[in-house]
């Protein structure tokens, strides 16, 4: 039971700061309520711990509950780590290609600079 009040406590603190955070305009709307969700889901989770073990054990696996919370939590992880990876593999093409767009438009001159200094 202290666990569940911690872990809700947890929640509680993690909420508020969500909702500071939409208050300064941090977040965009899709991001607030996508957490928003994600921490909601969370405490009824949490709240209805004894259901999924009866859920879990029914399935016909070993382990309870908050074991299986873990496991979908650390692949919901994995795989937003995987969407970060390819987002930041697409933004690093694009400033490649602005990059090189830039060159080809303005050549540096600093190099030319430097002999005419001399």
């Amino acid at each position: 039971m202290l666990q569940k009040v911690l872990a809700l406590i947890i929640i509680a603190f993690f909420l508020a700061k969500l909702l500071w955070q939409q208050h300064e305009r941090k977040l965009s709307w899709t991001e607030f309520f996508f957490w928003l969700l994600f921490w909601l889901l969370s405490a009824v989770a949490i709240l209805m711990l004894d259901d999924i073990d009866r859920l879990v054990a029914k399935l016909g696996f070993s382990g309870n509950g908050i074991e299986v919370l873990l496991y979908v939590g650390f692949a919901l992880l994995l795989y937003l780590m995987f969407r970060l990876r390819l987002k930041l593999e697409k933004i690093e093409h694009q400033l490649t290609t602005l990059v090189s767009a830039m060159a080809q438009q303005k050549p540096l001159e600093s190099s030319q600079d430097n002999k005419e200094d001399k």
